[in-house]
């Protein structure tokens, strides 16, 4: 069996590097020249711990390869994993599924009979009963099965090989047989798996990046209590998290969330929730979005409050990617609020041990240097909006001697404040007492 992996991003890189892990031989397709020339040499167009190394030990064997051309993976390819990107439109809160249909046109001429499509991208309920009609015109013998991805950056390639559980989207019993035949190693780790169809899998992603981005939400106005009554958020998320029903994880009160992934699939779903009728759906997830919003508000507010007037004022805002392990600024909580800060007048200076790069591209206005400590020069004011281990280990009494003023917001409410207090701070989290 021969795979093809169609969209070598985030996804796609990690999906085919695992799948030559589990020992296929994998063709990527990828359109964009600059990023097939880096795959091509067996290097990552982006940072994943563990990924790189992979990537390079099955390209150097010649296990993985990749393409631009279609009609080379039609022929190549027994089973093909559909990983392109589902962007938030241009003009609303739905999902661009123009990347979706226009590799599975491109495809499907050169598909050879009985080849399976595999679908991977997250996509709003009912795309792939549209994809199974483009594919009964062009490809009248192919067969179409759905297999959403769970991935954590920073976890992705753990993800990809020892995932915690598997979902297949099928119509026929072939389907099946030949995922299970694709995932057999794992399956073979007691890998749980649901089998269902297609509608259901779709939902399965875009349902659990709801409810994480609920549960995160759910805190973050908590926290807002916590802040009017003096209590502690922390605290209270620490004795919640003892209930099993509710549990500990993604219940850390902050800046909210970001990245690729939650804000464009709550606001996806919102949209068609309310293209579907589900109204409460709808309301609900409009909710999350906005109290996520707001907490980025916030951080803007209490910078405020500390400085006094931003205008003129040095911050040092420490982090740029959306989460700690990753390079990805995609809607980053840490950048928003350092572009606020920049647009109301404040001199900032930016440091991330990864995100440096993509930040620089996307926001070039900002000032970006090397090192916190670089960062913290002169601040009146530091900002921690990107938990990296590297920020909570900073000696907060050596930091003390290049800043302006000892001032700290913890945006991640990570950082120790009785220890951070007794080197002189003014210390503020989001939450807390």
């Amino acid at each position: 069996m021969r795979i093809t992996v169609i969209g070598c991003g985030y996804l796609g890189t990690t999906h085919a590097a695992g799948m030559a892990e589990l020992g296929y031989e994998v063709l990527g397709v990828e359109v964009s020249p600059t990023q097939l020339a880096t795959l091509t040499e067996g290097r990552a167009p982006f940072y994943e711990p563990d990924l790189e190394p992979l990537l390079r030990r099955h390209v150097d064997s010649g296990a993985l390869r990749f393409t631009d051309s279609y009609e080379e993976a039609g022929a190549f390819g027994d089973v093909h994993f559909l990983c392109v990107g589902t962007p938030q439109q241009a003009q609303g809160l739905g999902a661009d599924l123009s990347q979706v249909e226009g590799s599975v046109r491109s495809l499907a001429p050169h598909l050879r009979d009985g080849a399976l499509v595999v679908g991977k991208s997250t996509v709003p309920v009912g795309t792939a009963e549209r994809l199974a009609e483009i594919l009964a015109e062009d490809a009248p013998s192919a067969r179409l099965g759905w297999n959403p991805e769970f991935l954590r950056e920073g976890y992705a390639v753990q993800d990809t090989l020892h995932p915690d559980r598997l979902v297949f989207g099928v119509s026929e019993p072939s389907v099946e047989s030949t995922l299970r035949e694709v995932y057999a190693k794992v399956l073979a780790e007691d890998t749980p798996v649901v089998v269902t169809d297609f509608a259901t899998a779709e939902l399965v992603k875009v349902s659990a990046n709801a409810f994480l981005a609920t549960k995160i939400s759910f805190i973050n106005a908590v926290a807002e209590v916590c802040e009017l009554t003096g209590a502690d958020v922390v605290d209270l998320a620490d004795a919640l998290g003892h209930d099993n029903r509710i549990g500990r994880r993604f219940l850390n009160a902050g800046v909210g969330f970001g990245g690729g992934c939650l804000p464009k699939d709550v606001r996806a779903f919102q949209h068609r929730a309310g293209e579907l009728g589900a109204d409460h759906l709808m309301s609900l997830l409009r909710d999350v979005d906005a109290i996520n919003t707001h907490r980025r508000e916030s951080v803007v507010s209490q910078a405020r409050e500390m400085l006094g007037t931003i205008a003129g004022s040095r911050v040092a805002v420490l982090g740029a990617a959306f989460k700690p392990d990753s390079d990805d600024i995609r809607d980053s909580p840490a950048l928003w609020v350092a572009g606020q800060l920049h647009l109301a007048g404040a001199q900032v200076s930016v440091h991330d041990p990864q995100a440096m790069d993509n930040a620089r591209k996307r926001f070039p206005t900002l000032g970006y240097v090397d090192s916190p400590v670089t960062a913290c020069e002169d601040a009146d004011l530091v900002l921690h909006l990107t938990e990296w281990p590297q920020f909570r280990e900073i000696d907060p009494q050596e930091l003390a001697s290049v800043v302006r003023r000892r001032q700290v917001l913890d945006g991640r409410n990570v950082l120790d404040p009785a220890r951070w207090r007794a080197a002189g701070w003014t210390f503020r989290g989001m939450g807390r007492r």
